[in-house]
């Protein structure tokens, strides 16, 4: 069997996007076949499927059994559509008849879908020193409870200076304080914890029901 792919310029379809015609032999008869014009990197299709026989799926689901592989490029091609090898590592492979171009086309528009709703959350970071005054502690906590509202989590640090390390009991004090008053949006991901002259903790932000 020979097969012999060429593609001309491509039409726009408002259903499957750009749309190339294909010409192509199978033995010595042309065939033109419309298809989508991105070449897949995640399937073989068609001619670059290169076994002597596959287990064949239709275009309805329907088992259709052991079958050559010219016999089931030749079904793919009566129906206008494209011959896909779903499970290139069975024995043998397992093609299945599909508009790849179309199935292609709605898959990609599904995961555009998805990562746009996708919520990626951030770590915002809060610096508060162990003497920190109230007026300044308000100010940090207004800006955790922000950040929690959002859904990002919370990175509260307290930098120990000169001899402060010696009472690190004060700064847990302090990141104690900023986890209790907003405990009600928050849980601790991390308890607060010494790391050099620094003490951290991270609040992430409690799921909403």
């Amino acid at each position: 069997m020979y097969i012999q792919w060429v593609c001309y310029e491509p039409v726009i379809d408002e259903d499957v996007g750009p749309l190339c015609p294909h010409l192509f032999y199978i033995g010595r008869e042309l065939h033109t076949l419309w298809r989508w014009n991105t070449i897949s990197k995640d399937h073989m299709i068609n001619d670059e499927i290169r076994v002597k026989e596959v287990r064949l799926i239709g275009a309805d689901g329907e088992q259709l059994g052991i079958t050559p592989i010219r016999e089931a490029l030749q079904i793919a091609l009566d129906a206008n559509l494209d011959l896909v090898n779903v499970a290139p590592t069975a024995k043998p492979p397992v093609c299945r008849i599909m508009d790849y171009g179309k199935f292609r086309y709605e898959t990609q528009k599904k995961e555009k879908e998805a990562r746009k709703n996708q919520k990626i959350v951030d770590i915002k970071e809060i610096r508060l020193s162990a003497t920190i005054d109230e007026h300044d502690f308000q100010t940090k906590l207004r800006n955790a409870v922000k950040f929690l509202g959002e859904g990002d989590k919370v990175k509260a640090s307290v930098r120990f200076r000169g001899r402060e390390i010696a009472h690190s009991e004060i700064g847990r004090k302090v990141l104690e304080r900023l986890a209790t008053e907003t405990a009600e949006i928050s849980s601790q991901e991390r308890a607060p914890k010494l790391e050099g002259r620094s003490m951290i903790m991270i609040l992430t932000p409690k799921a909403t029901t």
